[in-house]
């Protein structure tokens, strides 16, 4: 990492190398979770419609893999946070205008992972079951 990423960026960048680990961990778990669940899904024939629940799984995934490629947490964006230390060291935002920014930025993220969570459970409903 470098030393412009250690900052805090409004609208940018607001956790540092112990959260994106974090970040990036949930994205595995809500991965793991959703192909189980697609597994069972498809092994004990469920309706089609049932499959369009693996968007949760997926959507957890997705926020988790792009809050740590972004560098960028929604939670901490969402509530005026940033955090570059040790995990549970958080620092308040107290310019009204780098809390907008954050908050635009998190909207964006949770709006990419909701777009991805909605292909992949059309994919899941669309594909059929032999």
């Amino acid at each position: 990492m470098t030393t412009q990423e250690k900052v805090y960026q409004p609208g940018v960048c607001n956790i540092g190398p112990a959260e994106i680990r974090r970040r990036r961990l949930s994205g595995y778990i809500g991965a793991a979770v959703g192909v189980v669940f697609l597994v069972l899904a498809f092994a004990l024939a469920w309706p089609a419609p049932w499959r369009l629940l693996v968007a949760v799984p997926a959507f957890l995934s997705a926020q988790g893999f792009l809050q740590a490629a972004f560098h960028f947490c929604v939670g901490f964006g969402t509530r005026g946070l940033y955090n570059f230390g040790e995990l549970g060291t958080e620092e308040s935002v107290l310019e009204a205008d780098f809390r907008r920014k954050d908050q635009r930025k998190a909207l964006q993220i949770s709006g990419l992972a909701f777009a991805i969570a909605v292909v992949v459970a059309l994919v899941a409903f669309f594909i059929p079951v032999g």
